[in-house]
């Protein structure tokens, strides 16, 4: 009985993995600045950083990310300053 072993071709997953962190972190950033921002923000800030450690091919989107997870954090503070609350509308 022969027995074969086959090479699997090595794999870009934290590269991948690097790639949907900073596109994660784009879109929980533009989302936050409209709902939950005292959640959304951060977590935009942590999977930018994360995805900017591991060298995102995405490095625009990911800078991109971490600047709007500080907006969203700016956007709390000041409607915690001017209104005394979290809650906003257009009208």
């Amino acid at each position: 009985m022969e027995i074969t072993a086959t090479a699997t071709a090595p794999r870009r997953t934290g590269s991948r993995d690097a790639d949907g962190m900073s596109v994660a972190a784009f879109v929980l950033g533009l989302l936050g600045l409209l709902v939950m921002n005292i959640v959304l923000g951060p977590t935009a800030i942590v999977l930018a950083a994360i995805a900017l450690w591991r060298g995102t091919a995405r490095r625009g989107r990911a800078l991109l990310g971490m600047a709007l997870g500080v907006a969203d954090l700016v956007v709390l503070a000041v409607l915690l300053t001017v209104g005394g609350g979290v809650i906003w509308n257009f009208g």
